[in-house]
C-alpha cells in the first residue's frame, strides 16, 4: 500500500494513528506530497484528482480518497475490527460523532488558511463565522466526551485526539485546556499512547 502523505495534516495523522493500533504501518509505503489550498500537487493530482491528503493506493490499483475511509479499510486488514462498530445504534452513533470532529477539523483549516490571507485579502466574516463553528462543536464534544482510552481505542478517540493535537500545533496561542477540562483530561491518556507520540505533527 501506497499512502500520500504530509507529517503535518491532522488527517493523515489519523490514518496513521490507525496503522499503528492495527499494527500495520509496517505495510505501508509513505511518499511525501505536500498540499496547499491554492496550489494543487500535479503529481498526487495523478491519483486523486481532488489533490487532498491522505491518499492510499491499494495493491489491486483502488484508491481510497478520504482519512475515514481509508481507516475503515485499515480495520478490516489485521484482526478483528475495533475502529468502527459493528453495525446498530453504536454504529451510527460512532459514524455521527466521528463526522462531527472531522468536520470540525475541516473548519480549523479553513480558518487557519483565512488568518494567514494577507491583508486586504483576509475576510473577517468567514473568520467569525469559522469561531463560531469552532466554539460550537468544541462544546458538543466536550459534553460527550469521548470513552476514556483503554487496550483499544476507536475512530471518535483517533480523531478527537487529532482535533486536540491540532490545536496544540497549529492554535498554541488559544488556551484550549482552561475552556474544556473535561477534554483536557481525556488528552493527557490519549497522548501518552504510543501511537500518539510516534505521530506528532513536526
Amino acid at each position: 500500500m501506497i499512502l500520500h502523505w504530509s507529517p503535518k495534516s491532522p488527517f493523515v495523522r489519523k490514518v496513521m494513528i490507525a496503522a499503528h493500533e492495527k499494527g500495520l504501518v509496517d505495510r505501508i509505503e509513505l511518499v511525501r506530497n505536500p498540499v496547499a489550498m491554492t496550489k494543487p500537487n500535479a503529481e498526487l493530482m495523478r491519483v486523486n484528482p481532488l489533490s487532498k491528503l491522505p491518499t492510499l493506493e491499494l495493491p489491486d490499483g483502488i484508491v481510497l480518497q478520504d482519512s475515514g475511509l481509508i481507516c475503515a479499510y485499515l480495520d478490516t486488514l489485521e484482526g478483528p475490527a475495533t475502529l468502527f462498530p459493528a453495525g446498530g445504534r453504536a454504529l451510527w452513533q460512532a459514524s455521527a460523532r466521528h463526522a462531527l470532529v472531522s468536520g470540525l477539523l475541516d473548519v480549523l483549516i479553513l480558518l487557519r488558511n483565512e488568518r494567514e490571507r494577507p491583508d486586504g485579502a483576509r475576510s473577517q466574516p468567514h473568520i467569525d463565522a469559522f469561531e463560531v463553528k469552532k466554539a460550537a462543536s468544541l462544546r458538543e464534544i466536550a459534553s460527550w466526551p469521548p470513552e476514556a482510552c483503554g487496550e483499544q481505542i476507536d475512530i471518535v478517540q483517533i480523531t478527537t485526539g487529532c482535533l486536540l493535537g491540532y490545536l496544540d500545533f497549529r492554535f498554541a496561542d488559544e488556551d484550549w485546556r482552561a475552556a474544556y477540562p473535561t477534554l483536557a483530561e481525556w488528552y493527557e491518556t490519549f497522548a501518552a499512547r504510543p501511537s500518539a507520540i510516534a505521530t506528532v505533527p513536526s
